[in-house]
């Protein structure tokens, strides 16, 4: 069985919890099975058995356990969402519990326990959750990885043919047979053409914009396969993505942050669009690489992304870790 995430309540995950990818949960007969989450509709029969990692920063917990209706292990992830400014002024209409802690002049400390529907937590299951799932979600440490061309075609590119197996759910989104109601804007040029849909680490509130805008070519797996003959491509994106934005929601283009990661949470290219004002995950030196950069470098030199060393963080339990760390590239 492969991996299948559902979110409860809201699409969203994540803190420093990994970007998941949505699996379709197939037997050998490519028959589609309901498992945990055609009938969850609360978490009372989860057990805790580890904290994977507890993110103060981004208000997110991983959780591992296993479900007593279920067999198997399941992964948990549980987020504090932002405030939404829609509802902001509800906190204020009941008298709700709150608890002074101190004061001291003009500032005082309270503990507040406004009523539960204005209290809710984002929930991510899992569920079968395999090892290297758990393993993906547990604090990890991390190490800076230069990567050279060479490194890339000697360890990296030969490990990455395993990774076409966990696509399916991105072709489902290009072929209409997967969230085909959520689509922004699409533009169905096989070659310079892309479909854009919510991210989902977006829970749909303005201030946390969050869409991906996934490339039609099924042959481009990252930021190395990019040459100037993709510059078409590239600007379509950038020019469509943001105009669709603006039209839909209002944003305007020099409001966005536009890039593309590396590495690459999946293989198949993807260009990510977040308001500047939403310090998302993914965003910082070692992993985000400017769309507009990336445009520039190529009008430089056609093939710069085969000649140039690339530099990105990657933590211990990533599955090329041990690859890297066997051809002695790491030292641990």
């Amino acid at each position: 069985m492969r991996e299948v995430l559902t979110i409860s309540s809201e699409e969203s995950t994540n803190g420093d919890c990994p970007a998941e990818k949505k699996l379709n949960l197939v037997d050998e007969n490519g028959s589609t099975d309901t498992s945990i989450h055609e009938n969850l509709k609360d978490l009372s029969n989860f057990a805790v058995k580890e904290i994977l990692q507890n993110n103060t920063n981004r208000k997110v917990t991983c959780l591992r356990g296993s479900f007593s209706s279920h067999p198997g292990e399941a992964v948990v992830v549980l987020e504090k969402p932002a405030f939404s400014e829609e509802i902001l002024k509800d906190y204020f209409k009941g008298k709700d519990n709150l608890t002074k802690s101190f004061h001291n002049d003009i500032y005082g400390d309270y503990r507040y326990n406004p009523s539960s529907d204005l209290n809710a937590v984002k929930a991510t299951v899992i569920h079968p959750a395999t090892e290297k799932t758990i393993q993906r979600y547990t604090s990890q440490k991390h190490y800076m990885i230069e990567e050279s061309p060479k490194i890339y075609k000697d360890i990296i590119l030969p490990n990455l043919a395993e990774e076409e197996d966990h696509l399916q759910w991105v072709y489902n989104i290009l072929e209409h047979k997967s969230e085909a109601d959520k689509i922004v804007v699409e533009d169905t040029d096989p070659n310079d053409g892309f479909v854009m849909v919510p991210d989902l680490k977006w829970s749909g509130e303005l201030d946390t914009l969050y869409l991906l805008a996934i490339v039609n070519k099924k042959n481009i797996k990252s930021l190395r396969d990019l040459t100037s003959e993709h510059l078409p491509l590239l600007k379509n994106i950038k020019e469509k993505g943001s105009e669709a934005i603006k039209t839909k929601y209002g944003i305007e283009k020099h409001e966005l942050r536009v890039y593309l990661h590396y590495q690459p949470t999946f293989y198949h290219l993807h260009v990510h669009f977040c308001v500047l004002r939403h310090e998302a995950p993914g965003i910082l030196v070692g992993k985000a690489h400017l769309l507009s950069d990336v445009i520039s470098n190529l009008e430089v030199a056609p093939d710069y992304y085969q000649k140039s060393t690339i530099s990105f963080v990657m933590p211990e339990n990533h599955r090329l870790f041990e690859k890297l760390k066997t051809a002695g590239i790491l030292e641990t």
